[in-house]
């Protein structure tokens, strides 16, 4: 641990929640998988958390948006927050809209994805190492097949969705996400295809993020925003129009978050915790 005191909540995000904690101190840990971005840990609604900007460059002190999406060390990112003690992962999301009803600056609360990635790691158990040390348990296996029949953790999903209930805002509260390799945007061939084939909304992050925090037991879960509708669906999809719906949702988004941190258990009832034991 290095002397940082246990963290039991972390949020992973990106741009506009940079600063989003108060008396935050920051850390950038060594794992096996390489060094994590900066960690900031400090206090958001109260409660003492963790924040890791996803796309900061691993060991660097600055925070900004560096590292595209199929580059991201997500496994260094999952096991550094895991190594600082966190049990539970709120997640944010940039995604664009495959169904009208989905509108630019909605949010949506996760339950299932599509993996349309290519080229990333996707688990501890890579038939060489494994996160024993992390699990506290006596797991030797080099390799693992979780359940992901619920990949999300349910008591959050439920907490995030009382939360956008609280605050206000329109959300929809669940939504299948298909997860692209980026940095590209879609053509609206592949938009075709990943609507009809069930996909609600389109990004490039949450792959394989949520498989790894699952594989170490830890509670997660994601709440999307809507930025665009997808190719196809509008003329055309820039970057600088996702920035800008995003950034406007921003406020919100900081009320919804700040809401569902003050209210998660101190126990949890569901069996997130328990995928490798």
């Amino acid at each position: 641990m290095g002397g940082y005191v246990k963290v039991r909540v972390a949020i992973i995000g990106g741009s506009g929640l940079y600063k989003l904690l108060e008396k935050a101190e920051h850390v950038i840990l060594d794992t096996p998988f390489g060094k994590t971005p900066r960690i900031d840990i400090g206090y958001f609604g109260g409660v003492r958390v963790a924040f890791l900007a996803r796309h900061a460059m691993p060991g660097s002190m600055k925070v900004a948006h560096e590292v595209p999406p199929h580059r991201i060390n997500f496994r260094a990112n999952i096991y550094g927050l895991k190594k600082l003690g966190a049990e539970a992962i709120i997640a944010t999301s940039a995604c664009g809209s495959l169904r009208r009803e989905l509108e630019p600056g909605d949010f949506v609360i996760i339950d299932q994805f599509i993996d349309m990635t290519k080229s990333r790691t996707y688990t501890f158990y890579d038939g060489t190492t494994t996160p024993k040390e992390l699990l506290g348990v006596d797991k030797e296996d080099l390799v693992v097949h979780i359940d992901v029949t619920e990949p999300y953790c349910p008591t959050l999903r439920r907490i995030l969705i009382e939360a956008c209930k609280k605050v206000g805002v329109k959300y929809h509260e669940r939504g299948c996400y298909v997860c692209t390799e980026g940095p590209r945007f879609e053509t609206p061939a592949e938009i075709r295809f990943f609507s009809a084939i069930g996909a609600d909304v389109v990004g490039m992050t949450n792959v394989p993020e949520v498989i790894l925090a699952r594989e170490l037991n830890i509670h997660y879960a994601t709440i999307a925003v809507v930025t665009n509708y997808a190719a196809g669906l509008q003329r055309k999809v820039t970057q600088e129009e996702v920035i800008e719906i995003f950034n406007r949702s921003m406020k919100k988004l900081v009320k919804v978050l700040e809401e569902a941190v003050r209210n998660i258990p101190g126990k949890f009832t569901c069996e997130c915790d328990k995928a490798v034991h």
